[in-house]
Parts: structure tokens; C-alpha cells; sequence
């Protein structure tokens, strides 16, 4: 599996999103930016992805910025991916000139699309900031 740049990107800013809690203010560009390392006019068009995806919500003015339209145990990886990259629809044709070993090699290649695919519907963007979240350990 290949990962855009693009879709990293998306990523790391719904965790930027979903880290600042429910009631937080809306975060702007400026500072999901500059905490990630991402160029903020190419945060603006993933941003204009996810908001099309109705992953984010917008609001305009001096204390604007983005804020999760859902909670983040309701957005998936693959949800993210596809609001940036679109949908998955790659298929793929053998070289090989024998058809069955071509179909066993099909047939493999359609496993791995649909485990890969079940790992990105199941993973939530509240995993990942669980994730990335430091546990304190009590002693």
C-alpha cells in the first residue's frame, strides 16, 4: 500500500483536530502547520478534501479554524484517505502469459486489498490519538 503525501498529511491534522477535545476552540491552519511541518497552503486544499468528506467543519473570523465535524471514534483511517485521494479502485493485470498462475496472483492480491481495507475501516482517528497520546504510569 502506497500513502500519499497527501493523505499523511490529512492524517496528521484530523489528530491535530481530534487531540484539542470536543470544546476546544477551533484550531487554525497556521498552528496544525506549524506543529507538523506542513506547508499551509497545502494544508488548506486537504482541508478543503476533508471538509467535502465531512470529516471538518469551518468557522470564519479572528477566532476561526477547524474543528472534527464527528466525534473521532466515528471517523476512519479509510474515510480520511478517501476524502483526500478518493476511492480505492485499483486493480491490477498481470504480465504473466499463464492464466492460472495469473489468478492464484489475482486472487492474493484481492486478500491483501480487502485485510488492508478492513485494517483502515476499523482503525479510528480516536485510536490514533490514543496512540500517540503519553500514558502516565502509576507505581
Amino acid at each position: 500500500m502506497k500513502v500519499s503525501a497527501k493523505a499523511e498529511y490529512a492524517c496528521l491534522a484530523l489528530l491535530a483536530l481530534a487531540q484539542q477535545g470536543p470544546n476546544a476552540p477551533p484550531l487554525r491552519i497556521r498552528d496544525i502547520s506549524e506543529a507538523h511541518g506542513i506547508p499551509e497552503r497545502y494544508l488548506v486544499q486537504i482541508l478543503l478534501h476533508l471538509k467535502g468528506g465531512g470529516l471538518v467543519v469551518s468557522t470564519r473570523g479572528a477566532s476561526g479554524g477547524y474543528q472534527l465535524a464527528r466525534p473521532p471514534e466515528d471517523i476512519s483511517v479509510r474515510e480520511v484517505l478517501t476524502a483526500v485521494d478518493g476511492p480505492d479502485d485499483t486493480t491490477r493485470e498481470s504480465p504473466s502469459t499463464d492464466r492460472r498462475a495469473a489468478q492464484i496472483l489475482s486472487l492474493l492480491w484481492d486478500r491483501v486489498r480487502e485485510a488492508e481495507r478492513a485494517v483502515l475501516d476499523q482503525t479510528t482517528v480516536a485510536e490514533l490519538v490514543a496512540q500517540a497520546t503519553p500514558h502516565e504510569w502509576t507505581i
